[in-house]
């Protein structure tokens, strides 16, 4: 069978890239985010919730314990559905070089701003783990098909 390519099929829905399909450029500002980049920001964003979540129960980080963990993830929860939802980006997005946009239904092209509602749906998915895990070849999580948003470069 000949490829779409050959058949003269619209390249559009052809995968070439992630990102390809959304109208994203392959490489720079606004492509696909890569995997070591996108758990950077996560791990930058977990420790930072931990040092806070250590003043807020007054135990320091590798004390742990319930009180610690439930804090912990609450305010990872809280910083990172706003930031996301409000900003765009969390803190260790930006450090990174990442941002989070919001995809225009199934079609191409994006719009900036992801709103509380979906910055909390998609922090909600993040702490339920397995929806972080399982990933399309846009390297779009459940938690980002379920938001409708995509991690790209700054």
């Amino acid at each position: 069978m000949a490829s779409s390519a050959q058949s003269g099929a619209g390249p559009t829905e052809e995968y070439r890239y992630p990102g390809n399909r959304l109208g994203l450029p392959e490489a720079g500002p606004g492509s696909v985010a890569g995997w070591a980049r996108r758990f950077g920001a996560l791990l930058a964003d977990w420790l930072l919730a931990g040092l806070i979540a250590s003043a807020v129960v007054g135990k320091p980080i590798w004390a742990g314990g319930n009180d610690f963990n439930t804090a912990q993830l609450v305010i990872f929860f809280a910083m990172s559905a706003i930031l996301t939802g409000l900003a765009g980006a969390t803190i260790g997005h930006r450090l990174l070089g990442l941002r989070v946009i919001r995809t225009k239904g199934g079609g191409t092209g994006y719009a900036a701003q992801v709103g509380l509602l979906g910055g909390a749906i998609r922090t909600l998915l993040i702490c339920l783990v397995l929806p972080a895990v399982i990933f399309d070849k846009e390297r779009r999580g459940l938690h980002d098909l379920a938001a409708g948003t995509i991690v790209v470069r700054r």
